[in-house]
C-alpha cells in the first residue's frame, strides 16, 4: 500500500478525513470527469495529481496542504494517486487536454481547465483568484 493508500474509504467519491485541513475527494474513476465538469459550473474543481514514490511530489503535497485553507464552500479538491490510477491520470490529460506532469494541479471552471501548473510552482500559486 502506498503512502496515501489508507487515506480514502474505498468508494469512488469518498471524501478523505480532513487530513491537513483539506477535504480531499478520491479521484479514481474516469466516470468522475463528467461530475467534475458539471460541478465546475457551480464552483471550482481542483485536481491534485500525486506520485507516491516521488520525493518532490511528497514535498509539494505537504506544502500545499499546509498553505491553502480550503473548505467545501470554496472548491472541491480531488486527489489522484498516479501509481494506483495511472489510467485515470492519462484520461485526465486527454479529457482536459493538459500534458501529464507530477505533481500537478489543475483548476477546472465551467467545464474546462482555466489554470494548471506543476512541481514547485504549485506552492506559489495564488489560488484565491480562482476561488
Amino acid at each position: 500500500m502506498g503512502l496515501f493508500g489508507g487515506l480514502f474509504k474505498g468508494g469512488k467519491n469518498d471524501v478523505k478525513e480532513k487530513e491537513g485541513g483539506l477535504p480531499w475527494i478520491a479521484l479514481n474513476d474516469r466516470e468522475q470527469f463528467n461530475e467534475i465538469k458539471e460541478r465546475s459550473k457551480e464552483k471550482p474543481q481542483l485536481i491534485f495529481k500525486h506520485s507516491t514514490t516521488c520525493g518532490i511530489s511528497r514535498m509539494v503535497l505537504g506544502m500545499f496542504t499546509g498553505n491553502y485553507p480550503f473548505n467545501e464552500r470554496n472548491a472541491d479538491l480531488y486527489f489522484l494517486d498516479l501509481h494506483a490510477h495511472r489510467d485515470v491520470s492519462n484520461a485526465v490529460a486527454a479529457s482536459f487536454q493538459v500534458v501529464h506532469q507530477s505533481p500537478q494541479l489543475l483548476v477546472i471552471k465551467n467545464g474546462a481547465v482555466v489554470f494548471h501548473t506543476s512541481h514547485g510552482a504549485i506552492t506559489e500559486v495564488d489560488l484565491e483568484r480562482f476561488l
